[in-house]
């Protein structure tokens, strides 16, 4: 059986990779990194780390190999080929994937393969299946694209797991080695499949799905998010430092917590459940072993304050559900001010509409606590 992980960055090696190679896959990983894809196909295993504060464990992944992601050729010979697939590259490079993807389906068909390939999409993006199938239908014929709709499941994926940023120290001489923490679920949405759904251990297949692609964003990835922007303000480096600070923990704490009240009476899902989820969260924020920074969760700030995101997503998740987002009006404005190598000196580009809606100003949410 052949997996085809089109992405060999952390996500792709640090959760996905491991759980096809757990379930029986060879995994075949694309990517334009001739380092990795050359380390890939030399070693056919790599070392994953997996860290917690109560003690750490290192397992091999085995059975992979890799192909140059500007090979077309090979690339859509192993699409071809592929009984599963996955993407993990980020959502700026989908569009750049789905030509690759189109031609590995063509050829595909023209095989005379009927069998369905599902794509798991590990990317932080509501609707990330309808984007990617349009990105595709976009390159394909008017009979490709009834093909496209019959044969071809694409499955939205909520990723949890927690992966920093590698740094030359962690790798150890291993350009491979990629660090984790414990956490290893994967909820996928199961109205995504076509065909059989394969069998992929830690996989959870659950519908309607909603609940869980909102909950990864609009509570995860925006509590990590403020923490990290708080944090930078306080000059920490260390997302598990800035978690740490008590005036941080409490406004990311009820930001989150703010969050959970609104998806319980969106999706009716027991409040109880969520808060559970939440504080799970604040604990494997403060994970020192990570090594997670402040900088890495922050960076790309246009995107994480686009409106439909992880800040002003979940501040709109509120103001529909009638709950005053305050907390989290505190991590927009400290994300306004946040600097990195990728971002403006000052984020002046935001819509203010949902703020001005809630009748709430930042000013007035951080007198709070002044």
């Amino acid at each position: 059986m052949n997996a085809v992980m089109y992405g060999a960055g952390n996500i792709g090696r640090g959760f996905i990779g491991q759980l096809f190679s757990q379930s029986g896959y060879e995994v075949i990983f694309v990517d334009v990194n001739a380092e990795v894809v050359e380390r890939l196909n030399i070693d056919h295993e790599y070392p994953i780390h997996i860290i917690s504060e109560t003690g750490n464990e290192d397992i091999m992944v085995k059975n992979v190999r890799a192909v140059n992601g500007r090979d077309m050729e090979s690339v859509s010979a192993e699409i071809c080929q592929a009984d599963i697939m996955a993407t993990a590259v980020g959502v700026n490079v989908l569009p750049r994937i789905a030509g690759p993807i189109a031609q590995g389906l063509r050829r595909r068909w023209e095989a005379g393969i009927v069998k369905p390939l599902n794509i798991i999409i590990c990317e932080n993006l509501i609707d990330a299946n309808q984007y990617l199938k349009q990105l595709i239908a976009k390159e394909m014929s008017e009979t490709e694209r009834i093909l496209l709709d019959e044969r071809v499941g694409f499955v939205e994926a909520s990723i949890g797991r927690m992966v920093p940023a590698m740094t030359p120290d962690m790798q150890k001489g291993n350009i491979l080695r990629v660090y984790v923490e414990p956490f290893c679920e994967l909820p996928v949405d199961r109205d995504g499949f076509k065909g059989e759904i394969p069998t992929i251990i830690n996989m959870d297949p659950s519908s309607p799905f909603e609940y869980f692609i909102k909950r990864k964003l609009y509570i995860h990835n925006m509590g990590h998010a403020i923490t990290a922007y708080l944090g930078q303000i306080m000059g920490y480096k260390y997302i598990w430092e800035a978690i740490g600070d008590t005036d941080i923990c409490r406004i990311t704490h009820a930001a989150m917590f703010e969050s959970a009240r609104a998806l319980s009476l969106e999706c009716g899902m027991e409040l109880k459940v969520i808060h559970n989820y939440v504080e799970d969260l604040i604990i494997r924020f403060g994970n020192k072993q990570l090594g997670d920074t402040v900088e890495r969760v922050g960076r790309d700030l246009p995107r994480k304050l686009a409106p439909n995101d992880r800040l002003l997503g979940a501040f709109s998740l509120c103001i529909r559900q009638g709950v005053i987002p305050r907390n989290i009006s505190i991590g927009i404005h400290a994300a306004m001010y946040f600097k990195d190598s990728t971002t403006p000196e000052k984020m002046l580009e935001i819509d203010q509409q949902g703020l001005k809606e809630s009748q709430i100003t930042i000013s007035e949410c951080i007198a709070q606590y002044v």
